[in-house]
């Protein structure tokens, strides 16, 4: 038996605080099988530390853990329980060092226009730190994620709340459709291996290089595109007034945390449009004063409360007028006044968009109630998936968890692929010119004319990654008898490479019986959902963005929350990584948490993952007992879904401490009770009666901690013995747990 090891990260906000309660019992019943548990930490404090260490003493240094597990990614034996971690928007960013640095640790400001080589290398690692830093790093492999039988019984015979859709709803999705980044998309297949170069050339000739050096493989896709700025600008005018007219909530929905360069922006032109009274009359004042309305509207809004005592009366009246003049706004929270433009990373699409549709196509407005909404996505690459649902909840109403089917996913994103907009291939234009890629022969590969303030992007798609794609993609088809559908668009330049590319790769494979489809996105979200409603299945084989679409918008829908999800990431080198679920939710989780010590974190994709983690693990390290393990604990989540343990929303009831605790009763029990192993049901036994004894003061001294403020003395870093002591209030049950 070789050696049998689970790595599980630390990361942030509800998941993390979950973890110091969860992990205990992990490495107990693990401990049991001979099965170590390490932990890594790539959290956002712990990777903003990470790169660092010279600013930091060396007791407080923290090893660079995200870049340590992206090469054991790369290995057979990587077993990685990954859970939902930050992916961090400039605000999130900054108040993640302010808070470091008032703890002790020696860090330097984020250098917003670095003016020296020093503050050059300094803004580069923050950056290195922004966004979806960890998931292109770690996801060697494709993603097959989907809804456990187990959980999707459960949803059918306790379905959550679904708002009531009427046939003239005015909710609707505006797009762009032309000047964006789907229409002036250009996308070639790379005949040999090469390097590439960015330049921009400017009207006189002048030459910058945007970037110097980019290798591409043999067989590799490279796209690049643009977005207008003045047509964006025009765009979201023109919306404004449509929301202004039909008497609906204004509502942009981006997506600035995964696509860290480009949406920024485009959230900031969305600020700039809607306050446009406000950035033509005071925009030279608020630029000095350190205004960037690509970091929100609360960022400006600062900046404004910082001006003299006039000045900030006169631009406040003006802000009133606005609002009174303007549409109304969808708001984040009503009773504190933060809208839909706050903060980039408070409203995200494939959380945002789903959450509307399953309230009926409403969001809140400033008074606390719901209305009809224009959900406005520039870009049209993915808007008519949205468009597609709206419609048919228009004609067929809202969709009945009781019966629906499910749609699980196979999704592209092995070795970085379809990394949209966010990546240092990724540029807002400075002047007018040509952006051209050339390779090492000097000859141009992709050429654009673009203006000053157009946002260009570049994304490649490895070969390997696509084969392995259409091989998973296959092999779920015959696994589920569900059709699988390619959500691929012939007349977009990058679908249509990937398109010729699946029809070559399925060549590959025996499909013989197996419904298979390629469709462009809108047609596919037709297919699927009009097979929903039938109380079928469909596979949805998408790329990378919507990937994460996807697997929001219908378990969402069909789950009431995606963090209900099995993700299976099987890593191309015969490793594994285990997801949990998303973590949208997280921040209010731990709100309620400092403010009552109640966390209604749900922790079933933990359960899920861990169980698949330990059966892999099982069968490439030869241990029996880790397949034990894992069926015993399915069978200890199927009983905590059956006996309704799972986190309640309201304070005195079960929160996540408490379905730990059941979650380690019901899996002791099940371990004492099979058959297969005796030493670890002979181990577990003695467990099982001690849990049986002590439930109900188990049960008082968790739900006894529960009513009273928490300071857990940091938020991105919480302090370990505060959160220990936090998530870990009954005597009782550690005494158990440390008892196995």
């Amino acid at each position: 038996m070789t050696e049998s090891k689970i790595i599980y990260t630390h990361t942030d906000e509800a998941p993390a605080l979950a973890t110091y309660s969860f992990l205990p019992i992990i490495e107990a019943f693990a401990g049991a099988a001979g099965i170590d548990v390490e932990t890594r930490d790539i959290s956002l404090a712990g990777r903003v530390v990470s790169q660092f260490p010279e600013f930091v003493a060396e007791d407080r240094r923290i090893p660079d853990h995200l870049a340590e597990l992206g090469e054991l990614a790369t290995t057979p034996e990587a077993n990685i329980i990954k859970l939902p971690n930050i992916s961090a928007s400039m605000p999130q960013l900054k108040a993640t060092i302010a808070e470091l640095q008032a703890k002790g640790y020696d860090l330097p400001d984020y250098p917003d226009e670095p003016s020296t080589p020093e503050e050059e290398d300094i803004k580069a690692r923050y950056d290195r730190v922004k966004g979806s830093a960890v998931n292109p790093v770690l996801r060697e492999g494709n993603s097959d994620r989907r809804a456990p039988r187990a959980v999707k019984e459960y949803a059918k015979v306790n379905p959550h709340s679904m708002g009531a859709w009427s046939s003239d709803s005015k909710t609707t999705v505006a797009t762009m459709g032309e000047h964006d980044f789907r229409s002036n998309e250009r996308s070639v297949t790379m005949g040999a291996a090469d390097e590439l170069r960015i330049e921009h050339v400017a009207a006189d000739g002048t030459v910058t290089v945007l970037k110097q050096s980019v290798p591409v493989q043999e067989g590799e896709v490279v796209d690049g595109t643009f977005m207008s700025s003045d047509a964006l600008d025009r765009f979201l005018a023109e919306q404004v007034d449509a929301a202004r007219d039909a008497g609906v909530l204004f509502s942009l929905h981006m997506k600035a945390t995964m696509m860290k360069v480009s949406d920024p922006i485009i959230f900031g032109h969305g600020v700039v449009t809607y306050f446009a009274p406000i950035f033509e009359k005071y925009g030279d004042v608020l630029e000095a004063a350190g205004a960037d309305p690509a970091n929100g509207w609360n960022q400006v809004l600062t900046v404004i409360d910082g001006l003299d005592d006039d000045t900030k009366a006169a631009i406040h009246a003006d802000i009133d007028a606005v609002y009174a003049n303007g549409p109304d706004l969808a708001m984040v929270d009503s009773d504190r006044g933060i809208t839909n433009l706050h903060v980039p990373s408070d409203v995200i699409i494939d959380a945002s968009m789903p959450a509307m549709i399953r309230n009926g196509g409403q969001m809140w407005d400033k008074n606390g109630d719901t209305r009809d909404t224009l959900a406005v996505i520039p870009d049209s690459s993915y808007a008519g998936v949205y468009q597609a649902v709206i419609d048919d909840c228009k004609a067929n109403g809202a969709y009945d968890p009781t019966t629906m089917g499910t749609v699980p996913n196979v999704g592209l994103m092995a070795q970085k692929a379809e990394e949209y907009g966010s990546h240092d291939k990724t540029f807002e234009i400075a002047d007018a010119g040509t952006v051209r890629v050339v390779n090492q022969a000097g000859d141009t590969v992709l050429d654009f004319e673009v203006d000053a303030g157009d946002i260009w992007r570049m994304c490649n798609v490895r070969d390997l990654p696509i084969q392995d794609w259409v091989k998973l993609a296959v092999t779920r088809a015959r696994a589920t008898g569900a059709p699988a559908v390619f959500w691929l668009d012939e007349q977009r330049a990058h679908d249509a490479e990937l398109i010729r590319k699946v029809a070559r790769y399925l060549e590959d494979h025996d499909t013989e019986g197996l419904e298979i489809h390629v469709m462009a996105p809108a047609e596919a979200t037709k297919f699927s959902v009009d097979r929903i409603r039938q109380g079928l299945d469909t596979i949805s084989v998408t790329g990378n963005v919507l990937r994460d679409y996807n697997t929001d918008l219908f378990p969402i829908l069909e789950l009431g929350t995606s963090a209900k999800m099995l993700s299976v990431v099987p890593l191309m080198n015969g490793g594994g990584l285990f997801e949990t679920g998303a973590g949208g939710s997280a921040p209010k989780h731990v709100q309620q948490f400092e403010k009552e010590n109640y966390l209604r974190w749900d922790s079933l994709g933990e359960f899920l993952a861990l169980a698949v983690s330990l059966e892999h693990l099982g069968e490439v390290t030869d241990n029996p007992k880790a397949k034990v393990l894992a069926d015993a604990l399915d069978a200890a989540t199927g009983k905590l879904l059956q006996e309704n343990k799972s986190p309640a929303r309201r304070l005195g009831s079960i929160d996540n401490r408490g379905s730990h605790a059941y979650l380690a009763k019901y899996w002791a029990e099940a371990l004492a009770a099979q058959t297969d192993d005796a030493e670890l049901a002979a181990a577990f036994a003695p467990v099982a009666a001690q849990f049986a004894e002590h439930e109900s003061q188990i049960n008082d001294e968790l739900i006894g901690a529960q009513g009273h403020p928490n300071d857990l003395g940091g938020y991105f870093m919480p302090e370990p013995d505060l959160a220990a002591a936090a998530m870990r209030p009954s005597p009782t049950l550690n005494g158990i747990i440390a008892s196995i």
